[in-house]
């Protein structure tokens, strides 16, 4: 809260130095001194009320209400967070935004480079060795006799699996597979279950700090403003 501290001062010293000047000028005392009490007052005032939001003081009740009710101050920013941001609407629209602009929302190529291709080339000779045909097979050679069809069978293989995964009928199957309203559910789950855990973390002073970093700056203004106003006041006061 430096830079409120900061504006309280230089607020309370201009004040003070009007209350002086009060004192001290050949005219019209009362009424500068007025100026000065009322600005003083004023930004007095303002400072203790926003003192009080984040610091107790005794016998003052009410004071110190952001670290009294800091769990009131976690659920509503959860409340924030999952009514206005991360609603199931909200999720549920961006997925169908993104099918219907052809946007991928499973990417399948990192799992077409993944296969073993090579697996399955000799589980495919392995099935046909295990059959009916594996005996005129081994009168051929065996196995090795069909090693020369290793890698058009793998590169044939890639090259079927690619086809498919990009043709519409795949793509459409795919697409009713994936329930929009499903996912975005299993996703509001999840990011709750995240902003629970990082708040449980949090504690009376981090939401404290938390709030003061967020509005410090204008609350420095309520303390200068609180001066000014008092100030004005204390001018018509003194033409009463």
């Amino acid at each position: 809260m430096k830079k409120l501290f900061n504006k309280s001062f230089i607020t309370n010293f201009i004040a003070l130095l009007i209350i002086l000047t009060g004192y001290i000028c050949p005219v019209q005392q009362q009424f500068v001194k007025s100026v000065g009490f009322f600005a003083l007052s004023g930004a007095i005032t303002n400072w203790l009320a926003i003192y009080m939001l984040f610091e107790k003081v005794p016998f003052l009740y009410g004071s110190g209400v952001i670290p009294e009710r800091f769990e009131e101050f976690k659920l509503s920013i959860k409340q924030l967070m999952m009514e206005q941001f991360f609603t199931g609407h909200h999720i549920e629209q961006f997925i169908e935004a993104e099918e219907q602009q052809g946007g991928t929302l499973l990417n399948l190529e990192p799992l077409l480079n993944a296969v073993n291709y090579d697996q399955i080339y000799e589980g495919l000779v392995s099935s046909i060795m295990e059959s009916s045909f594996g005996g005129m097979l081994l009168m051929m050679g065996g196995a090795e006799a069909l090693a020369p069809l290793k890698e058009p069978f793998s590169e044939k293989m890639r090259v079927t699996l690619t086809d498919m995964v990009h043709s519409e009928v795949f793509k459409g199957a795919l697409q009713q597979g994936l329930d929009a309203h499903k996912i975005s559910t299993d996703i509001v789950a999840k990011i709750e279950s995240v902003i629970d855990k990082r708040l449980a973390e949090l504690t009376p002073q981090m939401v404290k700090e938390m709030v003061e970093a967020i509005i410090h700056e204008h609350l420095g203004w309520l303390v200068v403003w609180g001066g000014v106003f008092g100030g004005v006041l204390g001018a018509l006061f003194g033409f009463a």
